[in-house]
């Protein structure tokens, strides 16, 4: 069995990201990292860590159990 929660993580955000209408730069610099980074962690190819996902949630001013449901 594959293991798909960076891909369930990576849709939450990206789906939250687009909901406040940032861009991918805009969120990456107000948690900063890089655009890549982001990108990377949207595409599910990077698991970001438990810091950086509650400070995402806060930039995005949503609850962090909001990006980590359905995991």
């Amino acid at each position: 069995m594959k293991d798909n929660r960076n891909n369930i993580l990576a849709n939450n955000i990206r789906a939250e990201r687009n909901r406040k209408n940032y861009t991918q730069a805009m969120l990456a610099e107000k948690v900063n990292v890089s655009e890549s980074t982001i990108s990377l962690i949207e595409r599910g190819k990077q698991t970001p860590s438990i810091f950086l996902v509650y400070d995402i949630s806060i930039v995005l001013d949503i609850d962090i159990n909001d990006l980590l449901k359905n995991l």
